[in-house]
């Protein structure tokens, strides 16, 4: 186990097509979707046997600090990042990085989502060790997934020229980085044997990664340098800047332009990305009809192919009852209820911003 290893989870994300269950002050990380632990606490648990509690970084937003600091057992109180407002993946980490080289100068970063299913958590922990050999030879490292299918909702890596330092994994460099393509694209991809699906998993040493923002992103360089320099007014100096930030992610602020960026091949992590209604019923088994149920009390006749979710501070006495329906999502949050069909859940995003609009805040 490396000592210079760390890793950094980046947590401040609002969820919100899992509306009405992930609210601002109950985001999507912090539900226990899939088991007894939230997709936070298992993100923890599968870093544990590679990283310690006390070389983790957390960054979340001031609504959601307190709930992940309860649940993050282990992970010191100072090791929780406050960024003022959400404003991207290349911002988060950019944050960290000034923090992790102010602690470790021989620091390298591994970050990752705090809300992804991993199934194969052994193999995970191999391919950060893997990246961590490739982030020595100052590559920005990304891992790359086998496709299961032509999937449009994920980005593609594709294969460039082979390096040598990923360990049991093959390691590329990344010829070129595609975001979300149509179906036709996707498939094409998928048939080649050329394109991975990019897992939002990455690793670099600090200096690396701070080179590269300031080359790309010459303003949030300026930005992260005072904020470096700032001293005891650290905290009072990101409260002034970050709101002046420009949101964007790592992803399109430098990986996609930067000139050595590798990739190990990693296979099958049994991942996923639960980000959705559609997401979290692909990921859990069904019953004979089809149906996924996450409630207390309903009843269902002659209805196949449903999502029907209940929170447990739903009003006890309601009974959630399908008759004749067929791939729906149903969610029942108590003060909120959610109905659309499965191949519209993608959409609960742009229903939320019209509550926003036109409710304020009481639902969010």
């Amino acid at each position: 186990m490396s000592e210079s290893l760390y890793a950094v989870v980046m947590a401040g994300g609002g969820g919100t097509r899992l509306w009405p269950i992930s609210r601002r002050n109950r985001p999507k990380q912090a539900l226990k979707l899939l088991g007894a632990e939230s997709l936070f606490q298992a993100t923890l648990s599968r870093l544990a046997p590679l990283i310690p509690a006390e070389r983790i970084l957390v960054v979340t937003v001031k609504e959601q600090a307190d709930l992940l600091r309860r649940q993050a057992t282990g992970v010191p109180p100072d090791n929780f990042l406050i960024e003022p407002s959400p404003r991207g993946t290349a911002a988060v980490i950019g944050l960290a990085a000034v923090e992790l080289a102010r602690r470790d100068p021989e620091a390298v970063m591994v970050c990752l989502p705090a809300d992804h299913v991993i199934r194969n958590d052994q193999r995970l922990r191999q391919a950060l060790s893997a990246a961590e050999n490739l982030a020595r030879q100052d590559y920005l490292v990304t891992l790359g997934l086998a496709p299961s299918g032509p999937e449009t909702g994920y980005g593609y890596l594709e294969k460039g020229r082979a390096l040598q330092g990923g360990d049991e994994f093959d390691a590329f460099e990344v010829q070129s980085f595609k975001e979300k393509p149509t179906v036709t694209q996707a498939e094409g991809y998928v048939s080649s044997g050329r394109f991975l699906w990019n897992a939002g998993i990455f690793a670099w040493k600090c200096p690396t990664i701070m080179d590269e923002i300031n080359h790309w992103m010459p303003e949030l360089g300026q930005a992260l340098s005072e904020i470096e320099h700032a001293g005891a007014d650290h905290q009072a100096t990101v409260e002034r800047i970050w709101p002046g930030l420009m949101p964007q992610t790592i992803d399109y602020g430098v990986m996609e332009k930067a000139p050595h960026v590798a990739m190990l091949e990693i296979g099958d992590l049994g991942w996923l990305d639960v980000g959705s209604w559609d997401r979290l019923f692909d990921a859990m088994p069904k019953d004979a009809n089809g149906n996924l149920i996450l409630a207390k009390a309903v009843s269902i006749l002659e209805s196949t192919g449903n999502l029907v979710y209940q929170v447990e501070e739903a009003e006890p006495s309601r009974l959630l009852a399908l008759v004749g329906v067929q791939d729906l999502v149903i969610v029942d949050a108590g003060d909120a209820i959610l109905v659309t069909r499965m191949d519209q859940a993608q959409k609960v995003r742009e229903l939320v911003q019209g509550i926003q609009a036109g409710q304020g805040g009481r639902y969010l």
